[in-house]
C-alpha cells in the first residue's frame, strides 16, 4: 500500500475558498496514479464559521460539509504535506507560508465571501467551486520538489 499524498490548502480565513479545495481533495481526489490522496484546509486567521454559501455550494454538488469549522495553521502544523496550496488572492491578505511541505504553490482565486448580495454570492461560490472541480484529476507524482511545485502550479495556470 502507498503513502497517502497529503495536500494542504490555506487561505487567511479558512471558511471558502480553502474549505472547497479541501472539501474536492476529500470527496473527488481520493484516489490517482499513484495512489490515495489526503486533503485539509487551515487559515492564518480562521474565520468564526465555514461560510454558509460555500456549504450550500457544496452540498448542491453532492458533498456534505456542514458542521466543519475553520482550521487555524496551528491546528495542522504537525502534519508533513507533500503540497501546500495558498488561494489568497487579495493584496492585503498575506498569504501564509508553511515551512516542511515537499512543494507550496499559490493559486490565486478571488474571494466569492466577498460577494454580500445573495445571488452574487451564489454565483461567486459556484466559480470557484468550477475553478478547482476538476483539479484534482491532475495532481502531479514527481518525487523531485521542484518538479511537483511545476506541475502543481501548471494545473492551476490552465484553469
Amino acid at each position: 500500500m502507498s503513502t497517502p499524498f497529503k495536500v494542504l490548502v490555506l487561505c487567511t480565513g479558512n471558511s471558502a475558498r480553502s474549505q472547497i479545495g479541501e472539501a474536492l481533495l476529500q470527496t473527488r481526489g481520493a484516489s490517482r496514479g499513484a495512489g490515495v490522496v489526503t486533503g485539509a484546509s487551515a487559515g492564518s486567521r480562521p474565520a468564526p464559521r465555514v461560510n454558509p454559501y460555500a456549504v450550500e455550494t457544496l452540498e448542491a454538488r453532492g458533498i456534505a460539509w456542514q458542521g466543519r469549522t475553520p482550521k487555524s495553521i496551528d491546528d495542522v502544523a504537525g502534519e508533513a504535506y507533500d503540497l501546500v496550496i495558498t488561494v489568497c488572492d487579495n493584496a492585503q491578505d498575506a498569504c501564509p507560508f508553511f515551512p516542511g511541505a515537499r512543494a507550496q504553490v499559490h493559486w490565486g482565486l478571488p474571494d466569492p465571501a466577498d460577494e454580500t448580495e445573495p445571488e452574487a454570492a451564489r454565483a461567486a461560490f459556484a466559480r470557484t467551486f468550477g475553478a478547482r472541480a476538476q483539479v484534482h484529476w491532475g495532481l502531479p507524482d514527481p518525487a523531485d520538489e521542484t518538479e511537483l511545485g511545476q506541475a502543481a502550479q501548471a494545473i492551476h495556470d490552465a484553469t
